[in-house]
């Protein structure tokens, strides 16, 4: 008989190290529920995506004015009756300096009066 409950403690100890020290027991368990919510929180950015997706498709297919606007910011077209003008700021330093602004006319008048 007390032989038989040193089989039964030895045999309940190697289960319970298999469960908590092994690859395939709680450890993995815990690794693989993290990875189900990592998926998780990847498939709920990625529906956003589609559905973003698919609502500029909608407005695609349906209007002509994110068509145009499209075409005006990637493509670099304009419409018809429109002229394009590129207004190239200067760097600094370069081209000619602004005039000095004329001294009010109250200092103009007190300087010719001296």
């Amino acid at each position: 008989m007390k032989w038989l409950l040193v089989a039964l403690a030895v045999a309940l100890l190697l289960l319970q190290y298999r469960m908590f020290l092994s690859n395939d027991g709680i450890q993995e368990v815990l690794r693989l529920q993290d990875a189900v919510e990592a998926q998780k929180a990847q498939n709920a950015r990625l529906a956003e995506r589609n559905r973003q997706l698919a609502a500029e498709v909608h407005d695609l297919k349906q209007g002509y004015a994110a068509l145009e606007e499209r075409a005006r910011t990637e493509l670099g077209m304009i419409a018809g009756n429109e002229s394009f003008y590129q207004v190239v700021p200067q760097k600094a330093g370069t081209g000619p300096a602004p005039a000095p602004h004329p001294p009010p006319r109250d200092v103009q008048r007190t300087a010719l009066a001296r």
